[in-house]
C-alpha cells in the first residue's frame, strides 16, 4: 500500500511527501491592494515627469527658433522679419514664422510643441510671433515701454497654456533666452 501511495505522489509531482499549499484569498487581496496603492503613487509622478520633459523639449524648440531668427537677422541687416502673429490654416498665404524661418532651421518639427495636439497640424506652428516687433531693428525693440532690455521683450510664445506652472506658456525673449517665466515688469 505504501508503494502505491508513493507512486501516486510521484505522478502528481509531490515527492516530498508534503502536499502543496496555494495562496489564500486574503493573501491575494492584500497583494492586489499593495500593487494598486503603489500604482496610485507612481502614475501621477510619471505623468508629471513626462509633462516636464515635453516642456523642456518645447523650450529647446524655442531656443532653436531663436538661432533661426539670429541667422535671419544676419542676412537682413539686423531687421526683424515682418511676420503675422500666426495663421488659421496652412493654406493661407501669409508671412509667418514657419514659412519665413524654415530655411534657417533644420526641420519644421522645431515649430511643434510636443504638448500641442492640433495647432501644428492645422496651422504649421505651435507658436505665435510677437508681431509688434515685426520690421524693427534688433537694437530698437520696444514692448509695453520696455526699451533696451532684450531679456524682457518676448518674440515667440506658445499658442496655448499647455505646460505645468503658473503661466503655462513658454516664451522666447529677444536675447534668445527661453523661459517658462513671464518677465513683464516694466520697472528698470
Amino acid at each position: 500500500m505504501r508503494t502505491i501511495m508513493r507512486d501516486q505522489r510521484r505522478v502528481r509531482g509531490d515527492v516530498s511527501g508534503v502536499s502543496a499549499r496555494g495562496f489564500t484569498l486574503v493573501e491575494v487581496l492584500v497583494a492586489i491592494a499593495i500593487i494598486a496603492a503603489l500604482s496610485a503613487l507612481v502614475i501621477p509622478v510619471s505623468r508629471s515627469f513626462l509633462a516636464k520633459a515635453r516642456q523642456a523639449t518645447c523650450l529647446g524648440n524655442l531656443r532653436q527658433i531663436g538661432i533661426g531668427i539670429e541667422s535671419y537677422l544676419q542676412d537682413h541687416n539686423d531687421t526683424m522679419p515682418n511676420l503675422e502673429a500666426g495663421r488659421r490654416s496652412r493654406d493661407e498665404d501669409l508671412p509667418v514664422m514657419d514659412n519665413t524661418l524654415n530655411e534657417y532651421l533644420s526641420s519644421e518639427d522645431v515649430f511643434h510643441c510636443p504638448e500641442d495636439k492640433t495647432f501644428f497640424r492645422d496651422t504649421g506652428s505651435s507658436y505665435l510671433w510677437n508681431s509688434t516687433q515685426s520690421g524693427r531693428n534688433k537694437l530698437r525693440l520696444v514692448f509695453f515701454g520696455v526699451r533696451g532690455d532684450p531679456s524682457r521683450v518676448p518674440l515667440v510664445t506658445d499658442k496655448e497654456a499647455w505646460h505645468p506652472g503658473e503661466s503655462g506658456v513658454n516664451i522666447l525673449y529677444a536675447d534668445y533666452s527661453a523661459s517658462k517665466e513671464f518677465k513683464m515688469n516694466t520697472s528698470p
